[in-house]
């Protein structure tokens, strides 16, 4: 069962199977060499720096505010010798950088995606495109005025199993769809917590207040925030939700022409700190639109879970729940596309266990309609050459880092309210402001 396959032999054995699928895809010399720079040398940028080699481009530059960070990848890509800089202004002025890729802390997306499209520079960054709602919305502006080619990272969009899942809704092979629930597991961040008191040393080569950046001043704590701590804390990450609502809404929102939700409910444990919660569960109440009904999308996580009732079948079929999962439920059968849009398996009513949907026998007889894509990378390098555009742009990916967020509004206000997406507004609610459109730290 494809479900209880590891996130990254799911997205392994995706790729693998659409390049085996289009022989053309075989790689050749690219035809114009690109001058990469990378800004965030954490662990989630150093496979693309090796996808970019790879592709037989250059990763010229690598930006770090930890210079440890920087010595770590170089010593990882030594084959790479790019130039070093603290400060990514420096790298996003040399002339010739044509692109950057950014994985930096989710509070420096937006500030340094805006720099880099003012300076003509194409950007790949990191899920979820920002760190609050109202920089989504001004990405999602910048991205429509510029030039510049802009892919987010959620790598799920790049996968053959997505875009079949979306020519079989778009079939009405499973009916009409109103009810996707989507769970994560407890993770291994901070969460409903509260934030430690004192201080300790500031390690050598880190510049701790350019590490903070607009987010609000505080002490640094060894292993606290930095690295990879930070994703608990609300100053710079947005918990499980801000993690993966651009993994696991993408499919729903595409398939289902998802626009804004208009009332968000939320229950969970350890609310109400400047940590994400302990455990929550989110209710996305879409209305109708057009020729769909209205679709209810329901996020668990930290160990609340979809009923047992809704996935009963899965369970049946699996042998235990998936640790991770979307399931879209339709009115003549579901389907299990997995939190990174890299599962396919389906049970129709009439079914008694679900199946992967390549070899189902009605689901064969839907014709491919949509391309298949080389990579998420792949497919912003070939947009920069001047080949198709990209599937998920700042656009797509703001679109869907907004309806993650306004999540969180409700989370961090510890209550349901009815939202107003394209005013950005929780009706009746003006301290959410605070949470949509935060005030960056002086000097930021």
């Amino acid at each position: 069962m494809p479900s209880l396959l590891s996130r990254r032999s799911l997205l392994k054995s995706a790729a693998a199977a659409s390049l085996a699928a289009h022989p053309a895809f075989a790689q050749s010399p690219p035809a114009r060499k690109l001058r990469i720079g990378f800004i965030g040398m954490g662990g989630q940028i150093q496979g693309h720096v090796s996808r970019i080699l790879e592709l037989g481009h250059e990763a010229a530059a690598f930006c770090d505010v930890d210079a440890s960070q920087i010595e770590n990848s170089r010593k990882r890509h030594a084959a790479a010798n790019p130039t070093s800089f603290s400060d990514f202004h420096q790298l996003l002025a040399s002339p010739d950088i044509d692109a950057v890729v950014v994985a930096t802390p989710d509070h420096w997306h937006a500030p340094v995606c805006k720099a880099a499209i003012a300076a003509g520079k194409h950007v790949y960054c990191e899920k979820p495109l920002t760190h609050s709602i109202a920089e989504a919305r001004q990405l999602r502006d910048l991205s429509k005025s510029s030039k510049v080619i802009t892919q987010t990272g959620n790598q799920g969009s790049s996968s053959a199993n997505l875009r079949r899942s979306l020519e079989l809704i778009a079939a009405d092979f499973f009916g009409p769809i109103s009810e996707i629930h989507v769970w994560h597991p407890p993770h291994g961040w901070p969460s409903g917590t509260a934030r430690p008191d004192g201080s300790d040393p500031i390690p050598a080569g880190l510049d701790w207040d350019r590490w903070l950046g607009p987010a609000p001043a505080r002490p640094y704590k060894s292993s606290i925030y930095h690295p990879g701590q930070w994703r608990g804390w609300y100053d710079f990450g947005n918990g499980s939700l801000g993690d993966f609502c651009c993994h696991g809404f993408n499919l729903p929102v595409r398939a289902l022409n998802l626009d804004y939700p208009t009332r968000i409910e939320i229950s969970g444990s350890g609310l109400g700190l400047e940590s994400f919660a302990k455990a929550c569960t989110v209710h996305y109440h879409f209305p109708a639109r057009g020729n769909r009904g209205p679709v209810k999308l329901h996020f668990y996580t930290g160990g609340d879970l979809p009923p047992e009732s809704v996935t009963a079948r899965l369970r049946e079929s699996t042998g235990s729940l998936p640790s991770t999962g979307c399931l879209m439920i339709g009115t003549k059968g579901q389907l299990q596309c997995g939190l990174w849009n890299s599962d396919g398996a389906i049970r129709m009513n009439d079914d008694a266990r679900f199946s992967w949907f390549g070899a189902h026998p009605a689901a064969k007889a839907i014709p491919e309609s949509i391309p298949r894509s080389k990579g998420q990378i792949e497919e912003w390098i070939d947009a920069i050459l001047g080949g198709p555009k990209v599937f998920s742009d700042f656009e797509h990916g703001g679109h869907l880092t907004e309806i993650g967020l306004a999540g969180i509004v409700a989370l961090r206000l510890q209550k349901n309210i009815d939202w107003d997406g394209p005013a950005m507004k929780a009706p009746g609610t003006p301290e959410a402001d605070a949470f949509i459109n935060p005030i960056p730290r002086k000097g930021f």
